[in-house]
């Protein structure tokens, strides 16, 4: 059995790639340091090959720092089982695309406030962020617009997200010819977005390049404010629209047919979700069904 010190003086060192940097963070002499990192390579061979100002890992080295990270799941693994009792006590760590945690985050906060000794942890992120912060065990919970065939990750339905038409309010969607005079107010997924939808609603049309683009913004609780002003049009998820304060300036366009998204919760399949997770799932879902 290797000392757990001598490995969490590795890991730092691997991090670091400096002794004296090394031994500052842990508290100790850099002698000790460098003890350390001599009883594991007596043990194992050469870790790292010196260098005037950096340190390089050998194949030994990097084999050493993946044992590494699986204690350290490992050891999350039974923290989690053991504390997958306390239901009102730690981390609530949930990463997900931006529409709809736009309304789960409130929703997540409003759960700390019943039961001060969670902490919430909440990201946005596209999928391929979440499925690498899931699997990488940085965030215990997760959703996605694809369910993942992997398996390592358990996924379930957690909720239906349409893709709406979101005018200024007052206004009319009934041809091609209303949308290029509105305009399109653009975002990082817009195109694909408004083509999955517009080609549904409006067979036939000219094509995405015929609207006038009247504005792009990358933060998703922004790109409905110049809709509100009147400045365009924008199709967004729908719990993007939900989230958006000012209601009485937009409206939803009623449009012939729909595009449904559906957002799987993923999470780690080799081991149960703790209680206090199980807890905030129910709580969001019971959340997103009492939207207007």
């Amino acid at each position: 059995m290797l000392n757990p010190q001598w490995l969490l003086t590795f890991e730092h060192l691997a991090e670091l790639g400096n002794f004296t940097r090394t031994a500052e963070r842990l508290d100790l002499t850099q002698a000790a340091v460098s003890q350390h990192i001599r009883h594991l390579e007596e043990r194992l061979g050469p870790l790292l090959i010196r260098r005037p100002r950096q340190i390089e890992l050998t194949p030994a080295g990097h084999a050493l720092l993946d044992y590494c990270s699986e204690l350290q799941r490992a050891d999350q693994r039974l923290r989690q089982r053991l504390d997958e009792t306390r239901a009102d006590e730690g981390d609530i760590s949930l990463i997900s695309p931006g529409s709809i945690g736009l309304v789960l985050y409130p929703l997540l906060l409003d759960l700390q406030q019943a039961h001060p000794g969670l902490v919430v942890r909440h990201r946005f992120a596209p999928d391929s962020e979440v499925l690498a912060a899931v699997l990488d065990n940085r965030f215990e919970l997760g959703l996605v617009s694809l369910r993942p065939d992997d398996a390592r990750l358990e996924a379930r339905l957690f909720a239906e997200e349409p893709l709406e038409l979101v005018l200024p309010a007052g206004e009319q969607a009934r041809d091609w010819g209303d949308l290029q005079r509105l305009g399109m107010i653009d975002h990082p997924d817009g195109q694909a977005m408004a083509g999955r939808l517009l080609s549904r609603c409006f067979p036939g049309h000219p094509g995405l390049h015929s609207l006038p683009l009247r504005g792009f913004s990358n933060q998703v609780g922004l790109i409905l404010e110049p809709v509100a002003r009147g400045l365009g049009f924008a199709v967004l998820p729908r719990y993007a629209r939900q989230a958006f304060a000012n209601q009485a300036a937009i409206q939803v366009a009623e449009l012939e047919a729909r595009v449904v998204d559906r957002l799987w919760l993923i999470h780690r399949a080799e081991w149960p979700l703790s209680s206090r997770a199980e807890r905030a799932i129910e709580h969001l879902q019971r959340g997103l069904v009492a939207l207007p």
